[in-house]
């Protein structure tokens, strides 16, 4: 088990540094989205796709 720990070090430290990463974005964009906020940045009012934007 310490020996496929060693060899794979590198590949579990890169996996757990992009899960927090993706992790932190959901996040974000679950706060964004309870505080009535657009994920896109911007307002659904001059937006193309205003029919489908649900705030």
């Amino acid at each position: 088990m310490l020996h496929f720990l060693a060899s794979n070090a590198g590949t579990i430290v890169l996996s757990a540094v992009l899960a927090v990463i993706v992790g932190s974005i959901v996040v974000h964009l679950v706060r964004q989205k309870k505080r009535g906020q657009s994920t896109c940045g911007g307002g659904c009012a001059g937006c193309s796709g205003t029919c489908h934007c649900k705030l």
